[in-house]
């Protein structure tokens, strides 16, 4: 049986909804694989990084405090993360801020996103938003935005990161998910930029991406905290259909040393 697809105009362009013979649900924005869900599935993830991301939050935040925690995703498509946390940790608030407001109508009406305050769906630029964050009032803050392929350089800046990391509460975390080329240079800037800001930052990719052999995804992460993988960490990376690797805070800073950092300036979004 042959997928299906469904085409909505938006405010930056063309969703197209594939419906898959087994249910799921994929999400291309202009053409580019945005989201995947299963509907009544909130805990599935098919996209590895959003595994990857949810298998070191799982395994890194307090298991005391995820039920009181609040949770930013800055980029919103169907809002996978969202729904996963609102299922893996009861009691969660995510906040999603996505700058289309078609698209984030569209997530209303045909996933089953939680409803607000469990999970709220704010329309704004993610940039802007993060500006205007005030001072520990974010737990986790996941940045997954995206323009066609590649994150908005205002999303990449030293002065973006600090505005990040002030929001965040202490033992906050900051994950990012970053589209880079064979040559890492995406993620080589983006941790010469985090290092400046963030105290301590760490990553995870498949083995294959961290050796610079082709283009994928690579989740970067800051934190005031030192960052470890521990042995659940590892033992999930590993299980996923695409293993994954947690690199540490000096594998890190070696590659941000290849780089320099970016600056708001001209030219900047």
């Amino acid at each position: 049986m042959a997928a299906k697809s469904e085409f909505y105009e938006i405010d930056t362009g063309v969703a197209e909804i594939l419906h898959e013979p087994d249910g799921s649900m994929v999400l291309l924005i202009n053409g580019v694989p945005s989201s995947h869900i299963v509907p009544g599935e909130p805990t599935r993830l098919d996209f590895e990084y959003m595994r990857w991301i949810a298998d070191f939050l799982d395994a890194s935040y307090p298991d005391e405090a995820k039920p009181k925690s609040r949770v930013t995703h800055l980029g919103g498509g169907a809002c996978t993360l969202a729904r996963y946390f609102a299922a893996a940790w009861p009691g969660s608030r995510s906040t999603v801020v996505e700058i289309d407001s078609e698209l984030a109508v569209l997530a209303r009406e045909l996933f089953d996103v939680p409803r607000s305050p469990t999970v709220k769906i704010r329309v704004g630029d993610a940039r802007e938003v993060t500006d205007g964050f005030k001072p520990g009032t974010r737990d986790v803050i996941i940045r997954d935005v995206f323009s066609s392929a590649t994150t908005p350089r205002s999303l990449t800046t030293v002065e973006f990161y600090a505005a990040a990391w002030t929001s965040l509460s202490e033992g906050g975390l900051y994950v990012a998910n970053c589209g880079s080329h064979a040559d890492l240079k995406e993620a080589k800037d983006e941790l010469a930029g985090m290092c400046k800001v963030f105290p301590h930052v760490a990553a995870i990719a498949d083995p294959p991406m961290l050796k610079g052999r082709r283009y994928g995804n690579i989740v970067l992460i800051g934190a005031g905290t030192p960052l470890e993988a521990s042995d659940v960490l590892t033992r999930n990376l590993l299980m996923g259909a695409v293993p994954a690797q947690f690199k540490d805070e000096v594998w890190c800073r070696k590659l941000a040393a290849q780089a320099s950092a970016r600056f708001d300036g001209p030219g900047t979004p």
